[in-house]
């Protein structure tokens, strides 16, 4: 009995032994490493950089008054539309109490004048009747009358321009009326009623009482880095994308380029500009901020693979096609286009071309 149970422990023992050796052997043999693959596909590759910035109308007018005062009337809100001439607002001069007092004072200066030279020349025209002097003496006085006369006209006119801004003889709508001298929208109106203004004149802009603009015309104005400004030209379409304006794609041509470059936050940037394309039913509103991809190339409908597919060995481009079940071969290829992920296939390839990829995940 004792013999039996050392043969069973022992048989038990080696087998356990040689298990493990087993065990340990098919642990340490190297898996074979098996790749995934993937195939060339048709697509349409579009290469493009992006400009930031934002849209305006190309022309926004500012409304200003030609007279000083204070805002009587205002007629329009911002959001309406007007024509050339539309009334705007009304200002009520308020004079200068210095000049007004000067032309009040040369006004009855005028009169005084004008006073005395028609009794001298009615003086003088009794003279003349009786032929007491001659009509070179008469002509004088008649002289010394109309210079009178317009002395005292101009001097209402003075006193009526500081009153009210336009003479009384005038045919031309008084300058107090303030008109819109666009066609286009109102997008702000900055003042109130009660509000002071100043005229626009050579030392002060004057005050804006509106802002209008044609919104029928828009443009993008952006900013583009130096590394990206070599690549874009005049004429260059733009796809543009507001924040504000959610799945909707602006169409826009490129117009200008800046030939000089601002520096903003250490970079060198150039100005752009774009006309943009409007459809008849679409509106943008002013100061919208856009995003606009300069489209530098375009290839469509053509063989692609991933970008990362592609090995480089000296100057050639290829890569790894399955000629049998996990067996890979180099094909060289030529590229074409590319947008960062991926790149034309030119030559090479076709669709049926299985392509190495990554290495398989096994458990």
């Amino acid at each position: 009995m004792k013999t039996f149970l050392k043969i069973f422990f022992g048989i038990i023992i080696i087998g356990a032994f040689g298990y493990t050796i087993y065990y340990l052997y098919n642990k340490s043999k190297t898996k074979p490493v098996l790749y995934d693959t993937t195939a060339a596909f048709e697509t349409t590759i579009i290469k493009k950089t992006v400009a930031t910035g934002s849209v305006d109308p190309r022309k926004e007018i500012e409304i200003k008054p030609q007279v000083s005062g204070i805002i009587q009337e205002l007629y329009v809100e911002a959001g309406e539309m007007v024509k050339e001439g539309d009334l705007i607002a009304k200002v009520k001069i308020i004079p200068n109490m210095v000049n007004l007092n000067n032309a009040e004072s040369r006004l009855k200066r005028s009169k005084i004048n004008l006073k005395n030279a028609r009794i001298n020349l009615e003086r003088q025209k009794d003279l003349f009747d009786n032929k007491v002097i001659a009509l070179t003496q008469l002509e004088d006085y008649e002289l010394a009358y109309n210079t009178a006369l317009e002395e005292k006209n101009a001097a209402e006119d003075n006193l009526a321009l500081i009153k009210e801004g336009q003479t009384k003889d005038s045919k031309k709508p008084t300058n107090t009326l303030i008109r819109s001298t666009i066609d286009g929208m109102v997008l702000d109106v900055p003042v109130k009623i009660g509000n002071s203004v100043i005229e626009s004149n050579t030392f002060n802009p004057g005050t804006t009482i509106a802002n209008v603009a044609d919104m029928s015309d828009m443009i993008f104005e952006g900013n583009i880095d130096e590394t990206e400004v070599g690549k874009i030209k005049e004429g260059m379409l733009l796809i543009m994308s507001i924040g504000a304006i959610e799945n909707t794609k602006f169409n826009a041509i490129l117009e200008h380029i800046s030939p000089k470059g601002v520096e903003e936050n250490g970079a060198i940037q150039f100005k752009i500009r774009a006309n943009v394309k409007l459809q008849q039913d679409e509106f943008i509103r002013a100061g919208y901020s856009a995003n606009a991809d300069i489209v530098l190339g375009k290839a469509e409908n053509v063989l692609a693979i991933k970008e990362s597919l592609l090995k480089f060995e000296d100057d050639t481009t290829f890569v790894e096609v399955e000629v049998t079940p996990q067996q890979f071969e180099k094909r060289f290829v030529e590229t074409g286009l590319s947008d960062g992920i991926n790149i034309q296939i030119k030559s090479g390839l076709t669709k049926d071309d299985k392509i190495k990829s990554s290495i398989r995940q096994t458990n």
